[in-house]
């Protein structure tokens, strides 16, 4: 006998932990992009708009689907500890690449997680973060989302995290 209820309370729930954590990440970036925006200029400002945007918007969505899988959404930190001093715009680009980084590394854990449907915009949201991090960094990284995990341990916004660290 395949898919016993409690197996599938447990895909449940571990779906839901992930798309709280991607909630939680998605919190952290909006966070962390008004910072980047303050702190940087010109075209790369309207990049960084662009992404705060961007992750307004999939914040929005993740508490939508919190609620559609009976969970409650957890809410913003008032504030949260930046990883790094953040005094000028070379800073800032270096705090946009790591927040996409961070990002990439919790929805690599969503696509695991998820169900087929939430699996393709998990994987979405991967790709994207990763494009972005480049965008700010100049270079990437072969796996967005795992090499980074291997190197500094958990990322913020995934369960063993604490929700105000970026």
């Amino acid at each position: 006998m395949t898919g016993t209820t409690r197996d599938k309370d447990s895909a449940h729930d571990d779906e839901l932990t992930a798309v709280q954590a991607a909630l939680a990440a998605e919190h952290a970036a909006v966070y962390g992009y008004g910072v980047v925006g303050g702190r940087i200029a010109g075209a790369r400002r309207q990049e960084a708009q662009s992404a705060y945007d961007a992750h307004r918007a999939r914040r929005d969505a993740l508490r939508r689907t919190v609620r559609d899988l009976g969970g409650k959404p957890k809410a913003a930190a008032a504030a949260y500890e930046l990883p790094f001093p953040v005094p000028d715009a070379a800073a800032a680009a270096r705090l946009a690449a790591e927040l996409e980084d961070r990002l990439a590394a919790v929805y690599a854990d969503l696509v695991r997680a998820g169900g087929e449907a939430r699996r393709k915009e998990a994987a979405a949201a991967l790709r994207e973060a990763a494009v972005r991090a480049v965008r700010w960094r100049g270079s990437g990284v072969a796996f967005p989302g795992l090499v980074e995990r291997a190197a500094a341990g958990a990322p913020s916004g995934s369960a063993s995290a604490p929700s105000d660290a970026l």
